[in-house]
């Protein structure tokens, strides 16, 4: 659950770093180096917890380098939807559903089944 929290919170860093500048009052107007810079300072958090946790979430054994990847990238969307609602005020289109539907499945088969094909013990 350490390593899910960590992602979480390293991918709100991130999508904030990567998508925020397109909203912050601050930023209008500036060049395109000062805003890289911001990006770049906001991303630091970023890394500072995601790297914890890819890193506790596989030197113990939890989860293997395939499963963190497709967790963070679950997790990088279900950010990115509310992100995209509240900040960017876009609706969730229904394709964009479906397609967020078919990675929670992709997260599915990544973690419920050992790499030999048999179900897991998570």
């Amino acid at each position: 659950m350490k390593t899910i929290l960590l992602l979480t919170a390293s991918n709100i860093f991130m999508t904030f770093a990567w998508y925020g500048h397109l909203k912050f009052k601050f930023l209008e107007g500036k060049s395109l180096f000062v805003v890289i810079l911001v990006s770049w300072a906001i991303a630091f958090f970023e890394y500072c917890l995601m790297v914890p946790a890819n890193r506790g979430g596989y030197l113990s054994g939890e989860f293997t380098g395939y499963q963190l990847k497709i967790i963070q990238e679950c997790i990088t969307l279900a950010v990115f939807v509310v992100f995209a609602w509240l900040v960017l005020k876009e609706k969730l289109a229904w394709n964009y559903a479906v397609s967020f539907a078919f990675i929670l499945a992709a997260v599915y088969f990544a973690v419920a089944f050992k790499p030999g094909g048999t179900p897991s013990a998570h």
